[in-house]
């Protein structure tokens, strides 16, 4: 029998993925996830009084990417847009992508269209997008994203996640790897286990590892290369409505036991969602997980979005004499959690405008 020849992926193409990947993931630096839909961003900017219209918007994503220009780059090293921000241009009509990119920021793109029901399942979904997704993904390349976002979610019920959602997820997420890698795009695979429920963390833990498993098994079956890809995955907690809480070296033994288990030392960074964590324990938990004691093979980070805006938005409130403000809340949280991902936070250490509230939403949708 001839072996399958089926790598196609060039060197070069390897390379440059490679290096995009190492790139988001260097030391101390993490992703922020700007990426809210028009409709999520539209929430977020009512909490504050803010009407939803496409100049608040860009005037909003202005603040974030207008932040201090020698800083901000030294804990971010990219931001995930969404279509409608990638194309946007500052009051002095510098683009946006330009912006990021002069703060040594790399431009991503969430390239799904969205959940939707999975039929003949207990109210789980899939994630739709993959139509035209090649063409959008060389588009995107050419307008200077470097790296892209797809996001499924499963749910913990007594009989959820089912083998069906397990493995259509697993599926949906390894062809969009592929698609991305073909187009020069690294692909960061984000399989979010919802924290609604009330199950317990051992729970979690078996769910985020079938889960994650099926994953990798997906990439192989793909041919992803996983040295140009990331992981984006909930860290292990119990369910929102559980009894027990854990405490983030419980949450942290769980989190990287897991991820010993299903990920393999190939993938170059694990940036961890935040899952409707309060902006302290979500630079809590992901310094307890970086502290724990293990060989961790890849750099665990972070790609969040509530944790590291909820601040922002509450000191701006949409007045211009406040972008200041708003600003100095994002290099707050964006330096505890540079801190974090190099186990070097202290709890409590930096005080934001919202660092303890709740940040968790039922069912979270983009």
């Amino acid at each position: 029998m001839v072996a399958e020849k089926y790598d196609k992926l060039e060197p070069e193409l390897k390379e440059e993925l490679r290096k995009i990947a190492q790139q988001i993931v260097a030391p101390g630096k993490g992703i922020l996830a700007a990426d809210e839909s028009t409709t999520t961003i539209g929430k977020r900017l009512k909490d504050i009084n803010v009407e939803n219209t496409e100049d608040n918007r860009r005037a909003y994503r202005q603040l974030l990417f207008t932040s201090a220009k020698d800083t901000i780059g030294q804990h971010i090293s990219g931001v995930i847009l969404f279509h409608e921000t990638l194309y946007q241009k500052a009051d002095d009509g510098t683009p946006f992508v330009e912006l990021l990119k002069q703060r040594g920021i790399l431009p991503g793109i969430k390239v799904d269209t969205g959940v939707v029901p999975l039929f003949g399942t207990d109210d789980e979904c899939t994630t739709q997008g993959l139509d035209g997704l090649q063409a959008r993904c060389i588009q995107y390349k050419k307008d200077g994203c470097q790296f892209a976002k797809w996001r499924c979610v499963l749910k913990i019920k007594k009989d959820c996640p089912s083998k069906l959602a397990i493995l259509e997820n697993a599926n949906v997420l390894a062809r969009y790897a592929s698609i991305c890698q073909s187009a020069r795009i690294v692909p960061i695979v984000e399989p979010e286990i919802l924290p609604d429920g009330d199950h317990d963390l051992a729970r979690c833990q078996q769910v985020t590892e079938e889960v994650l498993a099926a994953v990798y098994k997906a990439l192989s079956d793909h041919h992803v290369y996983l040295e140009g890809t990331l992981l984006k995955p909930n860290m292990v907690t119990p369910g929102q409505s559980c009894p027990k809480k854990a405490s983030p070296q419980e949450i942290a033994g769980a989190t990287v036991t897991a991820l010993l288990r299903t990920v393999p030392p190939a993938v170059p960074g694990i940036t961890f969602l935040s899952g409707g964590q309060s902006e302290e324990e979500a630079s809590v938990n992901l310094d307890a997980i970086n502290k724990f004691p293990a060989n961790k093979p890849w750099a665990l980070t972070f790609s969040y979005g509530r944790a590291l805006q909820a601040s922002v938005l509450r000191a701006w409130g949409g007045k211009k004499e406040q972008i200041a403000a708003g600003q100095e809340e994002l290099l707050k949280r964006a330096k505890a959690n540079s801190l974090a991902s190099l186990a070097k936070y202290s709890a409590g250490s930096i005080a934001s405008a919202a660092a303890n509230a709740s940040l968790y939403v039922k069912s979270h949708a983009y």
